[in-house]
């Protein structure tokens, strides 16, 4: 069974949130990174995802812009960042994603890329930029790596297109709880508990909600409607002052 799906039975079985968190592959270089990985992982995430660095990341606001430019300074590219999946399978079975833009991964080759990640130890895939349309080009090369297609939902999103997009997901399903870029933010949206609601009418996968939590006490709010929340710019930002292990620590106290 998938990693990723095998997870989530898991944590449903349990009565548990997860925890799903994000850093950039390779910031500010392969040894601190690796070693970040490391602290977030055995301090309690249950899905990791390893950002590929980007020059354009247009989805990603400063915190992330930032950790991709470091990170491409050390010579971070794909093929690295598949090596650093290797890495994690020597210590933990961790559900892996791998995070990115559609770029790196098109001029990589959709097949090949697939291949190399499930080889690496990789269970799933997120697009941040590939339009729902050409999903078709990735989709069976994911598929025939047995590897989950993560979708992206956002507010702005209709029920209709919803329910296109979310007919091939697999794993769960990333709801993007506001419009703009990522980055931590001091409130979270307001409508949260509504929009979940909403987007299970067209989805039986997992739900986890992302864009803006920063603490525990966001994490324990979000959570009390979506079945995990994601972190990704306060944990950016956490590692490259220090203090991950601690705020991971929150977190996880948070979501029980």
């Amino acid at each position: 069974m998938n990693r990723i799906v095998k997870k989530f039975e898991e944590l449903k079985k349990a009565g548990k949130k997860g925890l799903v968190g994000y850093l950039t592959a390779g910031d500010p270089d392969v040894e601190v990174s690796e070693r970040n990985i490391r602290t977030a992982i055995e301090g309690g995430l249950d899905v990791l995802e390893l950002g590929v660095p980007f020059s354009d990341p247009t989805a990603d606001g400063p915190v992330i812009q930032e950790a991709s430019q470091r990170a491409l300074a050390g010579n971070m590219t794909v093929a690295k960042a598949l090596k650093m999946v290797s890495n994690i399978r020597r210590y933990s079975n961790l559900p892996v994603i791998l995070f990115g833009y559609a770029n790196p991964f098109f001029r990589y080759g959709y097949n090949r890329i697939c291949a190399d990640a499930a080889s690496s130890g990789v269970d799933g895939m997120l697009i941040v930029d590939l339009p729902f349309e050409e999903s078709g080009e990735l989709l069976p090369y994911i598929n025939e790596h047995e590897m989950c297609f993560i979708p992206l939902i956002a507010p702005t999103t209709s029920g209709e297109r919803s329910g296109r997009v979310l007919k091939d997901a697999r794993g769960f399903v990333y709801y993007i709880m506001v419009t703009g870029v990522t980055g931590a933010r001091k409130e979270i949206a307001g409508d949260i508990i509504r929009r979940v609601e909403e987007l299970r009418r067209y989805t039986s996968l997992p739900i986890a909600v992302g864009f803006g939590v920063s603490n525990g006490k966001q994490a324990r709010l979000v959570g009390e409607s979506a079945d995990a929340v994601v972190v990704g710019s306060a944990l950016v930002k956490a590692a490259k002052e220090g203090c991950l292990a601690d705020l991971v620590k929150d977190l996880r106290i948070a979501l029980g």
